[in-house]
């Protein structure tokens, strides 16, 4: 019986010890036919995913993006009466996917007009797949919302137009 205890204790022992302590290093290298070819890695480009901000939390609000606006400047006073339009267009059509006050399977709204430009946001909205084939942030949401694109929900200008003024109050 002590041998079985003492072979069961030094068997666990055994387990314990090769389990543990040694890191395998990773490094850039891939080996082909038994040698060892370099991966060489590309600088990262400027406001791409590498960067520490996520871009969701990204302000880019020189970027317009790309598609139809190219310049929107907006009233300084809210347009109630948009707001309100928009406020239900987004509860239609964009609640299945984001949320007003946090991150969901697309970024919250909340804030976007700190971090995005009028332009960008109305481009985004009117044709997410171009913006999305053609700019780095679009890009970068992609891959940040783990591939789940916009879906293109074939909004009118002024329909974007009352969307973004409902931004403007969040």
């Amino acid at each position: 019986m002590k041998h079985t205890i003492k072979l069961l204790m030094i068997f666990f022992a055994a387990i314990l010890i090769s389990c543990g302590g040694k890191e395998e290093k990773k490094d850039d290298q891939i080996k082909l036919g038994g040698t060892k070819k370099e991966v060489k890695k590309e600088p990262a480009e400027s406001g791409s995913a590498s960067d520490d901000v996520p871009a969701s939390e990204r302000i880019t609000l020189d970027n317009k993006g790309v598609g139809e606006v190219k310049d929107l400047p907006l009233n300084p006073e809210i347009d109630q009466a948009m707001a309100t339009r928009g406020a239900e267009i987004f509860k239609t059509n964009c609640t299945a996917c984001h949320k007003t006050d946090k991150r969901f399977i697309g970024p919250s709204p909340k804030g976007i007009m700190e971090r995005r430009s009028p332009e960008w946001i109305m481009n985004m909205i009117l044709d997410p797949q171009l913006m999305v084939e053609q700019d780095r942030c679009a890009k970068d949401l992609l891959v940040e919302f783990n591939g789940a694109a916009m879906a293109n929900q074939n909004m009118t200008f002024d329909q974007a137009r009352d969307i973004l003024e409902y931004f403007r109050t969040l």
